[in-house]
């Protein structure tokens, strides 16, 4: 016998990895408000938990599966969905009975009544994985044209004109950060990555729907956009512009309320000169240049499929610190990766020195099903990959706390993220949300009352301290207070 749902539905959506993911479950979120759920993040009390997976690496993977279990202790009907769930499908139906259901990016558009029939206890056939790439047109300007589900995508009414579309998003949280989504997929090939094949092949968003999402965010409080996408450095291809994420950072800093944008996930072998000088002297918009390097051995970097050597990457960095000496960086690295001979981690080891990163992260190899890599020869044992990543770990946290204290005595402008605690805690230009530390801002005999600031507020602050890759500033003027609430 079928249950009828209750009027007053809950669904908890629980989002992990990375902005991106943020960005679909916001869809997510706004597609299920729509049909009349009641949407929250917090599993206990709800009639049905959405667990919004990572499929990235095997440490995120592990914790995908561990937060759906956790969600089934709760007592709700359990959902997978996200990359994890896009990824594996039908195997990880099977593997986790725990989930009451496994849907895919194809199953977004109608969330509300897939949810619905979860609650009614009525059986969902998981899908059987396919490569997402194969869904569109090889050439990337007829992309727009095919009828195919792309999360952060969605057009409400695609007759309408892009910035008078109804904005289907519902924000999770209030924070004064939100990412906004430049595109999503990947038409890269990188060895070590699955990304690209459970994600599809690249994909723009409409400039106008963008700018008229950051208009909507901007009114729900947001003071910084954080752009995201699988490579925004390809932004633009597919739409017949390849310089148009140049020409839309000033459009974006330029909306009313928004005091700082800040790009993300770029690739080195495509950030242009014009790009470059974009970011790092386009008023309101971060000097900061997330690069996605992975290694610097020319060697190591053709085997991973991709492009770049030390020398071409530090004077990349040295074309953007030019520009803005005080320009933020970070980027992310592969160590063990397979057939990486001593030489070829020393190579890696120097570039570190020598690029002086504000932050860095390390991944130790492992392989990934269906990657070139898995297959490969060569492997480094787990011993030498272990004894290289806890090397390599070690120096990192050495570079990064000295860049740290290289900003004692200079003046940064901090957007102000949250008080708690009579602790006010905000970031730097060179500090992006959750992955590059934050600063801390104290009262000085000086300037701003700190008693009086509030989230979203933007103030230049004088580098007093460091702890580690945290700063510790004072607050000497108010550049742009938050608005108060209505």
């Amino acid at each position: 016998m079928s249950v009828t749902p209750s009027p007053h539905r809950r669904v908890a959506l629980l989002t992990l990895g990375c902005a991106r993911n943020e960005v679909d479950s916001e869809e997510l979120a706004a597609r299920l408000d729509a049909d009349g759920w009641e949407v929250g993040t917090d599993a206990e009390g709800a009639d049905v938990v959405v667990v919004n997976t990572c499929g990235f690496v095997e440490k995120a993977k592990q914790d995908s599966i561990d937060t759906l279990l956790a969600a089934a202790d709760t007592g709700a009907k359990v959902v997978a969905a996200g990359c994890m769930a896009e990824r594996y499908g039908k195997e990880l139906a099977e593997s986790l009975p725990e989930a009451n259901a496994v849907l895919g990016f194809d199953d977004y558009t109608d969330i509300g009544a897939r949810l619905d029939s979860v609650l009614r206890g009525e059986s969902h056939d998981a899908h059987t994985p396919r490569d997402r790439r194969e869904l569109l047109p090889i050439t990337p300007v007829q992309r727009h044209t095919a009828k195919v589900v792309v999360p952060g995508h969605a057009t409400v009414d695609e007759h309408t004109p892009a910035h008078l579309r109804k904005i289907l998003r519902r924000r999770l949280d209030s924070g004064p950060v939100a990412s906004l989504k430049l595109a999503s997929g990947c038409d890269r090939r990188c060895a070590f990555c699955a990304i690209p094949a459970f994600r599809g092949a690249f994909v723009s968003r409409d400039p106008q729907e963008l700018l008229a999402e950051a208009e909507w965010l901007a009114k729900t409080g947001v003071r910084e956009l954080v752009l995201v996408s699988e490579n925004s450095t390809s932004y633009g291809k597919d739409l017949g512009d390849p310089r148009l994420l140049e020409k839309l950072l000033p459009q974006l800093a330029a909306v009313d309320g928004i005091v700082r944008v800040r790009a993300s996930y770029l690739q080195p072998a495509e950030t242009r000169p014009g790009l470059v000088e974009a970011i790092a002297t386009t008023p309101g918009v971060a000097a900061y240049f997330d690069l996605s390097f992975q290694h610097s051995s020319e060697t190591v970097l053709r085997r991973m499929r991709r492009f770049g050597s030390t020398e071409r990457f530090l004077e990349l960095l040295e074309s953007a610190r030019k520009l803005a000496p005080a320009a933020g960086a970070r980027s992310n690295f592969i160590v063990g990766f397979p057939g990486e001979t001593k030489q070829e981690y020393e190579e890696l080891v120097r570039f570190l020195n020598e690029a002086r990163l504000d932050a860095i992260g390390i991944f130790d190899y492992s392989d990934e099903d269906g990657t070139e890599a898995a297959g490969m020869t060569g492997k480094v044992s787990e011993a030498t990959v272990q004894k290289r990543y806890d090397r390599i770990t070690s120096l990192v946290e050495e570079i990064c706390g000295q860049r740290a204290e290289e900003r004692i005595g200079s003046t940064v402008e901090v957007l102000v993220d949250s008080i708690s605690d009579d602790e006010i805690e905000g970031r730097a230009e060179h500090q992006a949300p959750e992955v590059d530390g934050s600063t801390t801002l104290v009262a000085g005999d000086q300037g701003v009352d700190v008693s009086a600031l509030r989230p979203g507020d933007l103030v230049r602050a004088r580098v007093t301290g460091t702890e580690g890759v945290d700063l510790i500033a004072v607050p000497v003027e108010m550049i742009s207070a938050a608005p108060v609430p209505r």
